[in-house]
Parts: C-alpha cells; sequence; structure tokens
C-alpha cells in the first residue's frame, strides 16, 4: 500500500529535527562547546547594550541643537491659539501685573529725587540709588527659582503669596524714615515681590502665542510703560496733597487691585514638565548663542536704567525748573510705550534681534547725548527717544531666548538669564550715582553708561550669528 506524499514528508521532517536535536545535545555535552556558547551569550548580549545605547544617543538631542532651534521642536504652529479669548485674557492679566510690578519700579526715578531733598537728604545720591538698585535686582534674581517651578506646574500658589507680599511691602515703606528701612522694605522686600511675579508670569504668554509672539508681548509690556509713566506723576501730586504715608497706602490699593487682575488673568496653558531637572541648568550655556545673549544682557543693565534714575536730577542739575523736570520720567515711560508695541509688531515681521539690535544701538547713543542736553526741549527730546528705544529692548527681553530651546523649559532659560542680568542692574545705577559724585557732573556717567549699552549691542550680534549661522536672516 502506497504511503501519501505528507505522510512522508512530515515523517521524513521529524527524523530530521530528531537528528538535530540529538546533534545539539551532543555539541552541548563537550566542555569546550559550553565554553564557546556562554562567549557567544556574552556577545549577543554586549551587542544588544550597543544597539540600546545608539538608540537612546539619537533619541537625545545634542545641546547645542536643542538650544540653538529657532522654533520649540515640542508643538507645531497650529498647536498654539495665538489669540481668542482666553489667550487675550491672559496677556491682559500679565499686562496688569507688569503694571504694578516693573511699572512700579520704573518709577524709582522720583523717588530718588524726593529722598535726596527730603527724607534721607544726608545721604550721598550713589547710596540713595541702592534702593532702587536692589529693587531693580530683585526684580530679575528670583527668576531662577520661580521660573522652575513655573515649568513644573508650579504657578498660582506662588503668585498670590508674592502678591500679598508686594502689597505689605509697599504700606510698611510708608513707615520708613531711615536708609535701612528703606533697603528692607521698598528695596528687598518690594524687589523680591515684583520678582516672584515678573518672571513667571512673563513664562505663561509663550503658551499661548508663538506666530503673534512679539505683538503679545509688546501688548503685555505696555502695562510697566502705563505704569512707570502714571506712577510718578501719582506719587508727585499726593505727595503734595496727603503727604508721603497716604501715597504709598494709595499705591499699595492700586497695587491691589492690578494684582488681582493678574491672578484671574495669567494661566499656564502647557502641561508641567514631566522631567524634573535643577533650577540652574549650565547645559543651557554650551549653546553659544544663548551665553552670548545672556552675557549681553548683563552689560546692557550696567547702563540701561542710568538715564531713567537720574534724568530728572540731572535736569534740575542743568536748570530745568524742579516742578516739570519729574515728568521726564514719565515722558520717557510714555515713549517706551510706543517702543513696546511698536518692537512688538516689527520682531514678527523681521525677528526679535533684528529690531532689538538698532534699538538698543540708538538707546546707547542717547545715553552718550543725555548729559550735554541744557534745555527743557533738550530734556524732552532725549527722553522720548530713549523711551521708545529702550522700551522695544526691554519688551523683546526674552524673545530670543523663547526661540533658543522648548516652550516647555522656557521658564528655566529665562530665570537663568534674568539672574545674571539683575547682577548688571543691581551695581550700574550705584556706580554712575558713584561717578558722579567724583566728577561733580553727568558727562562721565554718560559715558560710562553708554558704553555699556554698546557693549551688550555687541555681544548681541554675536549671538544673532551663532543662531542663524550667518550674518543675513530673520531672527
Amino acid at each position: 500500500m502506497s504511503t501519501r506524499p505528507g505522510t512522508a514528508t512530515t515523517s521524513h521532517g521529524t527524523d530530521d529535527a530528531t537528528i538535530a536535536m540529538a546533534s545539539r545535545t551532543q555539541t552541548l555535552s563537550s566542555p569546550q562547546s559550553m565554553e564557546e556558547l556562554k562567549k557567544s551569550n556574552v556577545s549577543d548580549m554586549t551587542a544588544q547594550d550597543d544597539d540600546r545605547q545608539l538608540n537612546a544617543s539619537k533619541e537625545e538631542p545634542e545641546i547645542g541643537n536643542e538650544y540653538a532651534a529657532v522654533d520649540p521642536p515640542t508643538e507645531s504652529d497650529s498647536d498654539f491659539p495665538d489669540g481668542g479669548f482666553r489667550a487675550w485674557m491672559c496677556v491682559f492679566g500679565v499686562s496688569c501685573g507688569t503694571c504694578a510690578t516693573f511699572g512700579f519700579v520704573n518709577a524709582w526715578g522720583v523717588f530718588q529725587a524726593y529722598y535726596q531733598a527730603t527724607l534721607l537728604s544726608n545721604s550721598t545720591p550713589s547710596d540713595i540709588a541702592w534702593i532702587g538698585s536692589v529693587q531693580y535686582a530683585l526684580v530679575f534674581i528670583p527668576g531662577l527659582v520661580f521660573g522652575r517651578l513655573f515649568d513644573m506646574g508650579i504657578f498660582k500658589g506662588p503668585l498670590i503669596g508674592a502678591s500679598a507680599l508686594l502689597v505689605a511691602a509697599t504700606f510698611l515703606t510708608a513707615q520708613c524714615t531711615t536708609f535701612w528701612q528703606f533697603i528692607l522694605c521698598q528695596g528687598i522686600a518690594v524687589g523680591l515681590g515684583c520678582g516672584m511675579i515678573f518672571g513667571p508670569i512673563v513664562g505663561t504668554i509663550p503658551h499661548w502665542f508663538k506666530k503673534r509672539l512679539g505683538v503679545a508681548l509688546g501688548l503685555m509690556a505696555v502695562g510697566s510703560s502705563i505704569g512707570g509713566c502714571v506712577f510718578p506723576i501719582a506719587v508727585q501730586n499726593l505727595i503734595e496733597r496727603v503727604g508721603f504715608q497716604w501715597t504709598m497706602r494709595i499705591i499699595g490699593f492700586i497695587q491691589l487691585l492690578l494684582m488681582g487682575a493678574c491672578i484671574l488673568g495669567a494661566e499656564r496653558r502647557l502641561p508641567p514638565r514631566k522631567r524634573s531637572g535643577p533650577f540652574f541648568n549650565p547645559r543651557a550655556f554650551k549653546s553659544p548663542a544663548y551665553t552670548y545673549y545672556t552675557i549681553s544682557t548683563f552689560v546692557s543693565f550696567l547702563g540701561l536704567y542710568t538715564l531713567l534714575t537720574y534724568v530728572d536730577v540731572s535736569a534740575e542739575f542743568a536748570g530745568v525748573d524742579p516742578n516739570f523736570s519729574f515728568y521726564l520720567l514719565s515722558i520717557a515711560n510714555a515713549g517706551s510705550a510706543i517702543g513696546r508695541v511698536g518692537g512688538g509688531v516689527l520682531s514678527d515681521i523681521v525677528g526679535a534681534l533684528n529690531i532689538m539690535i538698532p534699538a538698543t544701538f540708538v538707546a546707547g547713543i542717547l545715553t552718550y547725548a543725555w548729559p550735554f542736553a541744557t534745555s527743557k526741549g533738550g530734556f524732552i527730546a532725549v527722553a522720548i527717544i530713549y523711551g521708545i528705544a529702550s522700551g522695544v529692548y526691554v519688551s523683546m527681553l526674552t524673545a530670543p531666548i523663547v526661540r533658543m530651546g522648548e516652550t516647555h523649559d522656557v521658564g528655566n532659560r529665562i530665570g537663568m538669564t534674568l539672574t545674571v542680568l539683575a547682577i548688571g542692574a543691581l551695581g550700574g545705577p550705584p556706580i554712575s550715582g558713584a561717578i558722579n559724585d567724583a566728577t561733580g557732573n553727568f558727562k562721565a556717567v554718560g559715558i560710562y553708561a553708554g558704553s555699556t549699552v554698546m557693549g551688550g549691542v555687541v555681544l548681541m550680534i554675536i549671538s544673532r550669528y551663532y543662531v542663524l549661522g550667518s550674518w543675513r536672516g530673520k531672527c
């Protein structure tokens, strides 16, 4: 009886398998073969480990590429609202916050003049300037910690606490009579409250805008211009009518209202980072573009606020009516509003650094020219033009940083830059005051401050080159 083809094939296959298994068993029974098998297994495991490391290295971007990227890689343009009720409410809330914080700090010039003439008349202008410098510095220094907390999703709690600190410190400033009391209340406490607020709220804007980020940042920064324009006039006139103590209390109530609007309006949109990291991330400075830009902010702020601090005092020194000279600070801040909005619109068209560099160059030229103004008209012209130019720079300050890495990590990078910048803001006005004390005029002050601003321009140009890899292009 013939066998079916399928059966024969199966039987033959079974015999082959049996022979193969026997051969395998015989091979494994040899000690030499066992040793070869172990070596083979170790070789296979090593190859697998190498493959895993290669894949991991491909998944992890190089630090230079990560921080030099013009667009954040985590989200596409279509993922950003770039408008809508909630996005613009965020801009409005942040604008109110910048008015209560940076706007109030920008009004320091009127306090400098008032303290020199009355409450702290026994102190030198350089000593009094330390109060304002501590304020300026502390607006930026807390960004290192609170920017990182912002990336971790911790936002509203610190914002509410900082708002309470700011209002309380403003009320306490009303009771100050000596230099060290002003340093503690108006310098440290007010500055710290402003810094705990300013860095995180600015970090919310890139969560909502990308294509129109420049416009959003410009409109946000208008709040500080409004505050810097209104607060000096309010302080000057209220002191004459109700005295210094009630003036500061009224300012405190205004800040309370503004911070209430900020708390309601400012909001995160993106989820917090899954990976926790250090508050200070030195890997970011492996990017030449980010490093040069951060250094440029430090150098610029060594002289950027010198003119705003001393413009009214220098006008009185030149013979301008004291009843008018205090308006110069408000005029400069009004010009700043134009620069902030205009700079924001233009930055979306030509790039943030492409508009910041020429504007900061103009600010440097005006800083050189400021001490040579001798008439009311000359000081007004300097205040307006300088206000517009410096407004462009200040409003766009964080925009290049946003473009130098991931949106989810923006708070950390901004915080580090603001902390480095704060050192310049702390030392700038007192150095200018010391130069004025030594020379008896403001010409040497203008040369010093203008040169530092120009140094910042050069460093921004270098940073721009590293971002683009060439001298031309939108950046």
